[in-house]
């Protein structure tokens, strides 16, 4: 049996309902294609599930704040863990169920199976071949778990497994220090778990920052531990899994493996297409357009392994979903750079990262939040933001930081990027007080200072009180 499509979706995840969405303003004559549980990564395992627990973790641990302000009595609080996941997996599932509805009403064309590409026009699933003019592959990724590892079963724990858990262990330990990894470890903590981190890599979150870096392990080094620079090696024990990296061993009931996801591609058939793979599997996909060579094919989401972000991977599906029903392929301006790992202090990258800086055309300056006025006030004042700019325009390139309301400054620092803004531009913003985007003027006041003086004056120039009553 064979059927004629003018567009295949392979993947429900949010790229390929994204695709969907832009597909069906132009025509109906689709299919969509699902291997596994529907609803998107981000609402079942990701995103969702993962703030619903750190907004629980996050809320017990306010607690230590407590007798500082003057508030007394909180040795009696208690968490119930088990309470925690229950409340989790109740609004999880409301999320995914809000995903289910772009799918349910398409019927027959919604299909489930694992579908195989036979050509760039053709796929098989479920004993079907289909003819598609346009395929758009948006199959996302699962967790990279080591295959030794796996061996030791439900003493291994992913992010698609974690949120079913009924209870969490007394003791556990977190293997990649990635967002996700900082993200669990901290909640893990937080919510009475004894956790130890573990991770190769000297920088954590995703940080290219040293400075900025250094803050991040200090901050977080005050709750649970974090052994960095060495290999993990697991060995099952009778009662849990030994864990030892470099000089450091602990044994632990269960593991969280936070080592990235990796892209649903293997056995997708990408060798029928006829174009080169990479060692990795990959063909070439043009990031503004998503076209996989000039094939009538394209690649969207988790599954290009580009930019494995919620927004990234919808932008994708967008882009994909019109080049695979217009006449002609569109180049698409693709949005400023932004990442936010939901700790706390919060960490966050926008624009241009420090390792890609060309030193020698870049001024660069900071604000720590130790003293900042406001941070003071709420029991916030940790954190440093460094930004950079172009020494000879003064345009703002990027940040990284580890700071209070790091979410919310980054995405003020992401509309100056995209608006091509210069630090003096930025400057004439209103500042309000107390707030703690004060901090933020401060950093943009240490880079003015390194730009040629403009002649006259404006409200760009105002110079810093030196108090902390008014910064």
């Amino acid at each position: 049996m064979t059927e004629i499509v003018d567009v295949a979706i392979i993947g429900a995840g949010s790229a390929g309902l994204a695709a969907l969405s832009e597909v069906r303003k132009r025509t109906q004559n689709i299919v969509i294609i699902n291997d596994g549980p529907w609803g998107t990564t981000c609402a079942r395992v990701g995103c969702m599930p993962s703030k619903l627990l750190i907004e629980a973790a996050n809320a017990f641990h306010h607690r230590t704040t407590f007798e500082e302000f003057g508030i007394r009595g909180t040795d009696q609080l208690t968490v119930d863990r088990s309470a925690v996941l229950r409340r989790v997996r109740r609004l999880r599932d409301a999320f995914v169920a809000s995903t289910l509805n772009a799918t349910e009403a398409l019927g027959v064309r919604a299909i489930t199976g694992r579908a195989r590409l036979l050509g760039p026009n053709r796929l098989q699933v479920n004993g079907t071949e289909i003819i598609a003019r346009h395929i758009i592959i948006a199959t996302g990724s699962r967790p990279l778990v080591p295959a030794p590892w796996r061996a030791l079963g439900d003493r291994i724990q992913t992010t698609d497994t974690l949120f079913e858990q009924t209870i969490l262990p007394d003791r556990m330990a977190v293997v990649g220090l990635g967002p996700l990894g900082v993200e669990l470890a901290q909640a893990l903590s937080r919510l009475g778990v004894n956790v130890t981190a573990f991770s190769r890599n000297p920088l954590i979150a995703g940080l290219t920052d040293p400075q900025v870096n250094t803050i991040a392990q200090e901050a977080l080094g005050h709750e649970f531990a974090m052994h960095l620079d060495a290999d993990a090696e697991l060995t099952a024990t009778i009662s849990g899994v030994r864990v030892r990296s470099g000089n450091h061993e602990v044994e632990v009931e269960q593991v969280l493996v936070a080592l990235g996801r990796r892209p649903n591609i293997d056995d997708l058939g990408l060798e029928t297409l006829g174009v080169t793979l990479n060692d990795k599997g990959m063909p070439e996909v043009n990031r503004t357009t998503l076209q996989i060579a000039d094939l009538p094919m394209f690649l969207a989401g988790d599954a290009n392994a580009d930019m494995p972000l919620l927004h990234e991977a919808a932008d994708d599906g967008h882009i994909a979903g019109i080049n695979a029903t217009q006449p002609k392929v569109t180049c698409y301006a693709r949005r400023t750079p932004l990442a936010i790992v939901f700790a706390e202090p919060g960490i966050a990258m926008v624009g241009a990262r420090f390792s890609a800086l060309d030193i020698a055309t870049c001024i660069t300056s900071e604000v720590d939040f130790g003293h900042q006025g406001r941070a003071m006030a709420g029991q916030r004042n940790t954190g440093l933001i460094r930004l950079y700019a172009s020494a000879q325009e003064g345009r703002l390139l990027g940040a990284e930081m580890c700071a209070p309301a790091a979410e919310h400054m980054a995405h003020l620092l992401a509309l100056a990027i995209d608006q091509a803004l210069t630090v003096h531009e930025i400057l004439r913003m209103p500042f309000y007080h107390p707030v703690l985007e004060e901090g933020l003027r401060t950093a943009l006041r240490g880079l003015a200072k390194q730009l040629p003086t403009t002649t006259g004056f404006d409200l760009a120039h105002c110079e810093s009180l030196h108090s902390e009553a008014l910064e």
